[in-house]
């Protein structure tokens, strides 16, 4: 596996293998704030009602402190007592319904933004090449997708009411400790450089923490995943055990990297409750000073510990969410490393009008392996039917994916058509109705269209067990599909495409059973009149193409039509003559 992305401070045996990159800070910044496009005014009216409210909370503090002073001049009355009561009051309702507000216009944002990642994120991962996901394993992209948007998603509730109030809080106490009497400000800024270290400190620990606990949850996702996909051939290889251990082997540098970032903050925690005390004793003996000096009185002295306890508040707030912060970020850096990745012209084969294909001296291997193709050249005219066969091992669905576009070769051109459609033998059934699988191929397709295609792939008598018709849920939790209906649906989809290549990797590989000839018969309704290049499982579906490429190791080493290869008495001669012999 090539790359070399993970994040800052860990090894690689501590990050597992290398996966899609991570965006750096600055990246982030930058995407967060072109996304924020068209909301900036929004954020902007919620900033100044976010300094407002928590302004008028300073009233509770100068309050207190005024009373205080009355009573130490004996000039306080009920008068007295009941106007700061009543002052009180009006500031923390105005207050709390204004920071209510202001945290509810931040989360609707912070969603809004959110949502236009989220919509990115998969419209670029559904966009790149499968080479390039492949290259770093699908696991990790499907942790982007899922785990760190729930990450990112679940951490607003905790994190936007506390980044809030603790912004506006700071920048307002502050202002208030400055109008109060500048040395009470000047003394809580002496120790503010404690907590901006500690910050500090954390961000650039913790960042590179947390990175790397989500980086081992995408190398678990990675196990788990290979593991349920390749589930028979686990079982029939009898290796359940091992990989039982490749998962919890990743399920325990989890829990070592979940271990370290809750030691990093608790040594943050420890940190700032240094920072807390010195900056209670420092106002503290300031305030003494300033009394014995008359410079202030006693009232002052209060409101200036209640402003900076009104400020540790916020903090310790934050401190408990910072976890939930840097977990967030963490995953958001992965989200954007993801929506940042630049898609080379490179990496997608080079497209033309005319609907042959064309292979010009085409290599390709897997990561450092061998070659799997081998110096392949190749023309198939417009409306040509291709057939490639031979036996297993010799490059036929590699070369089939070359020439689709799901794999870079390492060396040569491709050129195809731009409407390329390509089906496996693995065909997926989305969770949906029948129509909600057809028409996504062809979404303006109407009811009439997805008739014709059922029908012209002999798809029809399915909705004849179907009690909704093309409105039956069909995939995981609706109407279950046998292999050979689900190859029929996917032919139909890919009919619909009215795609000029049509390429099937043993797409009707139900060898032997007694859909076979159907299969054929859909499949000859689908390539009508279009280029395609089949890799053909039955021989017998081979021998009705135009022209038949055999494949050995890595290189074609025969091609012709079915006759000639037969008359010539050559390697495909002999697999025909295998073939009609099993049958």
């Amino acid at each position: 596996m090539n790359g070399t992305y993970g994040p800052a401070g860990t090894t690689a045996s501590d990050a597992g293998p290398p996966g899609l990159p991570v965006a750096s800070g600055r990246e982030t910044l930058r995407e967060v704030w072109r996304l924020s496009r068209g909301y900036r005014l929004r954020l902007a009216a919620t900033g100044v009602l976010g300094i407002v409210s928590t302004g008028v909370d300073l009233i509770v503090s100068v309050a207190i402190g005024y009373l205080v002073d009355r009573v130490q001049d004996g000039t306080a009355d009920l008068a007295t007592v009941l106007t700061v009561t009543a002052a009180m009051v009006l500031s923390a309702v105005l207050g709390a319904a204004g920071t209510a507000l202001t945290i509810v216009l931040a989360t609707r944002v912070y969603h809004s933004i959110l949502a236009a990642l989220r919509e990115e994120l998969v419209g670029h991962a559904m966009a790149l090449p499968q080479h390039h996901v492949e290259r770093f394993g699908t696991g990790d992209l499907i942790s982007r997708s899922s785990d760190d948007v729930t990450a990112v998603a679940d951490a607003a509730p905790a994190v936007i009411p506390v980044l809030t109030v603790t912004a506006f809080t700071i920048v307002v106490s502050l202002g208030g400790l400055a109008a109060l009497e500048w040395p009470y400000a000047a003394a809580f800024a002496v120790v503010l450089p404690v907590y901006v270290l500690a910050v500090r400190w954390y961000l650039r620990i913790g960042l590179g923490v947390y990175r790397a606990e989500r980086t081992a949850m995408s190398a678990r996702a990675q196990q788990i995943l290979e593991s349920q996909r390749g589930y028979a051939t686990v079982l029939g290889f009898g290796i359940a055990e091992q990989r039982h251990r490749a998962v919890m082997t990743n399920s325990w540098r989890v829990a070592r990297q979940s271990l370290r970032a809750r030691t990093v903050l608790s040594m943050l925690n420890a940190r700032l409750n240094v920072g807390e005390c010195l900056s209670l004793a420092a106002v503290l003996v300031v305030g003494f000073v300033l009394i014995d000096h008359n410079a202030s009185t006693v009232g002052g002295a209060t409101t200036a510990m209640l402003l900076v306890l009104r400020l540790l508040g916020p903090v310790n707030q934050l401190l408990l969410v910072i976890d939930t912060l840097q977990s967030a970020l963490a995953s958001l850096s992965r989200m954007i490393g993801v929506v940042t990745i630049p898609i080379s012209p490179a990496d997608v084969p080079a497209q033309t009008a005319n609907t042959g294909v064309r292979l010009d001296e085409v290599t390709f291997r897997y990561s450092d392996g061998p070659r799997v193709l081998d110096d392949i050249t190749l023309d198939i005219p417009p409306g040509q039917r291709v057939a490639v066969v031979g036996v297993s091992g010799a490059g036929k669905t590699t070369l089939a994916g070359v020439v689709a576009g799901t794999h870079l070769p390492q060396a040569g051109k491709v050129t195809r058509p731009g409407r390329t459609a390509m089906i496996t033998q693995e065909v997926h059934v989305f969770a949906g109705t029948v129509r909600d699988n057809l028409t996504l191929a062809a979404p303006g397709a109407a009811d009439h269209d997805l008739h014709a295609a059922l029908e012209a792939t002999g798809a029809a008598p399915i909705l004849d067990v179907l009690r909704d018709g093309l409105d039956t849920p069909i995939g995981v939790g609706g109407h279950p599909l046998t292999d050979a209906q689900a190859q029929q649906l996917a032919l139909a989809h890919l009919l619909l495409t009215d795609a000029d290549l049509v390429i099937l990797d043993e797409a009707t590989a139900e060898a032997g059973s007694a859909h076979a000839a159907q299969l054929d018969r859909a499949a000859d309704a689908v390539l009508a009149g279009r280029t395609a290049v089949v890799v053909a499982h039955r021989l017998s579906q081979a021998a009705t193409c135009d022209r038949i490429m055999v494949m050995e190791h890595g290189r074609i080493i025969e091609t012709g039509t079915h006759g000639e290869l037969v008359d010539a008495g050559g390697v495909y001669a002999g697999l025909w003559t295998a073939w009609e012999a099993g049958r």
